[in-house]
């Protein structure tokens, strides 16, 4: 009686208990694959550089790494859905209006789609890489992950921050980390135009030994750009704001500047 119950339930449930069982296949495939290739990077790092990953092969591992992992567990997605009739009908329906299908699904998933593609760009060319000092639309900070849609920024302050990766594909950004590793440091001063501006450049340019260069004019006064010396790229911005204080303590001693400006 029972084999005759195991069977009637199969019959009547096969198709879901394949569907599920596909999911949890591609589930368990696709998490033993990613902790594989985790667990290997160091240990093939060392093999062939004798040293660490470098900060490209790394970025490169984390997107190939994600990239199997979705395409596995999509795969395991379409084998479930096979499993259903109705959904084989929907499918050579759509295959059957194919130009119209496609142009709806490329509209709806334009925006998933562009990042998807700029994320294998970035993984290919890169711009930067996890562990770079970069600046993306005013925001300063190194870059802790890049993923399949979005890369991951940490400011020197500790926020996150969340960038499409078509943004970074098609903006301009700066990173700091590539070529020689070091970064200038520059302040900015805004000094009222009452000040003269040959002495103030020259009092900035003796106290940091450094070019200074009257940046930009408005109505309210004018900025001068003061430069420092090289240093790593996580040290810009304290070096920028000890920079900043030290002008303004220099402008404030020549008496071109009041205590209260």
């Amino acid at each position: 009686m029972a084999p005759d119950l195991v069977s009637t339930f199969w019959d009547d449930n096969q198709a879901w208990i394949t569907a599920i069982l596909s999911i949890a296949i591609a589930l368990v495939v696709a998490y033993l694959l990613d902790r594989a290739l985790a667990h290997r990077a160091p240990k093939l790092a060392e093999a062939v550089a004798r040293g660490e990953l470098s900060a490209a092969a790394d970025t490169r591992l984390r997107f190939v790494r994600r990239l199997v992992y979705a395409v596995i567990v999509l795969l395991g997605v379409a084998v479930a859905l096979a499993q259903f009739d109705g959904i084989n009908r929907l499918a050579a329906s759509l295959l059957a209006s194919g130009a119209i299908a496609a142009a709806i699904l490329g509209f709806a998933a334009r925006q998933t789609l562009a990042n998807l593609v700029a994320g294998i760009m970035l993984a290919i060319t890169q711009p930067i890489r996890v562990g770079d000092y970069v600046v993306v639309e005013d925001q300063y900070g190194v870059v802790e992950d890049i993923r399949l849609n979005y890369t991951f920024l940490r400011t020197l302050g500790g926020q996150q921050i969340v960038v499409p990766n078509e943004k970074l594909a098609s903006g301009i950004l700066r990173n700091d980390t590539l070529g020689e590793g070091t970064v200038t440091p520059d302040a900015h001063i805004w000094v009222p135009f009452h000040v003269d501006a040959a002495r103030a450049v020259a009092a900035l340019a003796d106290e940091t030994a450094h070019g200074v260069t009257v940046a930009e004019t408005s109505v309210d006064g004018f900025r001068l750009t003061v430069s420092g010396d090289p240093c790593p790229p996580p040290e810009r911005a304290p070096r920028e704001a000890e920079l900043r204080l030290r002008c303004l303590a220099r402008l404030r001693d020549d008496g071109l500047l009041s205590p209260g400006e």
